[in-house]
């Protein structure tokens, strides 16, 4: 997945803030898992500027469904 999301990174730089986490390998990962209630990899989390949940996906989506979402942000 990461592969796509660093794809589309420029293309959406003026909508959205980027953060991949790998939430195995991170010292944050447990908190941010229960933050916001994710329990499996990948889950997408899309925050309002305000920090408050905007969309959550759960499970690996393709570049056509990630850019959806990633419109309907704008």
């Amino acid at each position: 997945m990461a592969p796509v999301v660093r794809g589309l990174e420029g293309e959406y730089e003026d909508v959205v803030e980027f953060r991949l986490i790998n939430v195995e390998k991170d010292s944050r990962g447990n908190g941010l898992m229960a933050q916001f209630g994710a329990q499996y990899v990948p889950t997408f989390v899309f925050l309002n500027a305000d920090g408050s949940k905007a969309d959550q996906i759960v499970g690996e989506i393709d570049e056509t469904r990630l850019r959806e979402v990633l419109d309907g942000l704008r």
